[in-house]
């Protein structure tokens, strides 16, 4: 079977696929020609699924992501601009957390969602790691202190010698300052030599939290994890990763302790209008 096919049934030659087409690999002649994949079109195309997902006839199947497999847009339910700027505007970083375990069908399907989000050249090269036991998560913040004591008397910048110290005196203290008691961690990681691994695990990242915001669900970025993760050995022994990969971000994740009930003000953004 050839990668693109087309049902000239259904097919009303109207070039959608074509002009829509990123990697430009289809073709139409003219408006009484079927549309057609250039020749070697299979090896630049990037399995993105656009032409079968703007094809208003359900005319077009690719070898790789039968019609079968790709569900009408229900616009009847999506948000209206309102709601959603309401929920991207409310989305807090949660730093106190109720014990109470998510269930593995629920990061299932928060990470089944986030799938969904755009990768450089659609390469979907993000991979999850979640660690579910509080024990575990806990584990891992003290793995971050080891780095941290281990990098003050080398640290040169004194704003980071006082971080550093207030958080590894919070944590001999018996507070948590660097996962906050989050009973799980989602840890992303991508292969490093991607065009962009880092803004693809990054966006991964958000969609995640955000629509973890939907089910009653508090994130917030691991970002001192992040760091160690990359230069701290045990740590990186601990993830065990593929070959090639990298830690590229991390966010806590678990119930919120409390409710925010306003939203608190940013700073203007900077624009330069051109």
């Amino acid at each position: 079977m050839s990668l693109f096919s087309i049902d000239q049934k259904k097919c009303k030659r109207d070039g959608i696929c074509a002009a829509e087409c990123p990697a430009q690999i289809i073709v139409q002649a003219d408006k009484k020609s079927f549309p057609s994949l250039l020749l070697h079109g299979e090896e630049f195309c990037i399995n993105c699924g656009h032409c079968v997902a703007v094809c208003p006839h359900d005319a077009i199947t690719l070898s790789t992501m039968p019609l079968a497999a790709c569900p009408p847009i229900e616009r009847n339910i999506l948000p209206k601009a309102d709601a959603l700027k309401q929920l991207l505007l409310a989305r807090r970083s949660i730093r106190q957390y109720k014990k109470t375990p998510v269930s593995n069908k629920l990061l299932t399907e928060l990470i089944d969602t986030a799938r969904y989000a755009p990768t450089g050249s659609n390469k979907q090269q993000v991979s999850w790691m979640v660690f579910q036991k509080p024990e575990d998560v806990h584990k891992l913040a003290a793995q971050v202190i080891d780095f941290m004591k281990m990098m003050l008397p080398v640290t040169t910048d004194e704003a980071t010698v006082r971080r550093f110290q207030r958080i590894v005196n919070a944590w001999d203290n018996g507070r948590d300052r660097i996962m906050r008691g989050a009973p799980h961690l989602i840890v992303v990681h991508s292969p490093s030599d991607l065009s962009f691994p880092a803004a693809d695990c990054a966006i991964a990242l958000t969609y995640l939290e955000l629509y973890a915001s939907t089910k009653g669900l508090g994130t917030c970025w691991a970002g001192y994890f992040t760091a160690a993760a990359g230069l701290h050995e045990p740590l990186i022994q601990v993830l065990n990763l593929p070959a090639g990969h990298l830690c590229f971000g991390a966010v806590m994740l678990g119930y919120p302790q409390y409710r925010y009930h306003r939203i608190p003000t940013r700073n203007e953004p900077l624009i330069t209008w051109r």
